[in-house]
């Protein structure tokens, strides 16, 4: 899952994207709110993770801002402002959680993963789709109960498409999702990480709609 990292302090910046790449996601990080709009304009994320205190436009303006448009991107705020004041501002401007620095990598993790099962419309945290189990906080994937070994961008293209069960997903959206700025992609990368799942999950799991994309068939 492609995220957005809106914070203007370059230390705990580095941090946040070390440690939520370490838990699966891919980070793009900006540094304020104008670069931050450019980016929801021009990118598809799952989520954007936005701190308050920003240069050139606050926090709670993109965010205003977000929410005229129309766009119900989740987003989880961290700031550093504590009082029952300013979070109340902050999800009455339409933030979906807060979190108050300082803070625990784990715990924004967890926050996120649940922010968005939540958009998903799951109750739980695992994800079954016949035999095959997908845990997205272990990064664990069984199939008739035996472990099942897959890549990290193998995992997000199987996350990505159980979590869109019934939807047929572009190569383009699909590149968009695993791969952040400056990742360099093959032109086949995709369809290389579809083969592999294929061959390790059988073939009938994925299905390719030709000239649209690719699809797991929902609730088989």
């Amino acid at each position: 899952m492609r995220l957005l990292l809106v914070e203007d302090d370059p230390l705990l910046g580095d941090g946040i994207c070390v440690g939520l790449s370490q838990a699966g996601f891919v980070v793009d990080w900006v540094k304020d709110g104008l670069a931050a709009k450019l980016a929801l304009e021009t990118g598809d994320y799952a989520l954007m993770v936005l701190d308050l205190g920003l240069p050139r436009l606050s926090g709670t303006e993109l965010l205003k801002w977000l929410r005229g448009t129309g766009d119900n991107t989740p987003v989880l705020i961290l700031t550093a402002r504590d009082t029952v004041g300013d979070r109340v501002r902050g999800l009455d401007a339409g933030a979906d959680d807060y979190l108050v620095k300082p803070f625990d990598l784990d715990e924004l993790a967890a926050r996120i993963r649940a922010l968005l099962r939540r958009v998903g419309g799951r109750s739980t945290p695992l994800i079954v789709h016949g035999s095959v189990r997908v845990d997205p906080a272990s990064r664990r994937v069984t199939q008739a109960g035996a472990v099942v070994d897959l890549s990290p961008k193998e995992f997000a293209v199987l996350l990505d498409l159980l979590e869109n069960a019934g939807r047929a997903l572009s190569r383009e959206r699909l590149e968009q999702s695993i791969y952040g700025w400056g990742e360099e992609v093959e032109s086949n990368a995709v369809e290389v990480h579809i083969h592999h799942l294929r061959k390790k999950l059988g073939a009938e799991l994925i299905r390719t709609l030709r000239g649209v994309g690719y699809l797991i068939d929902k609730g088989s």
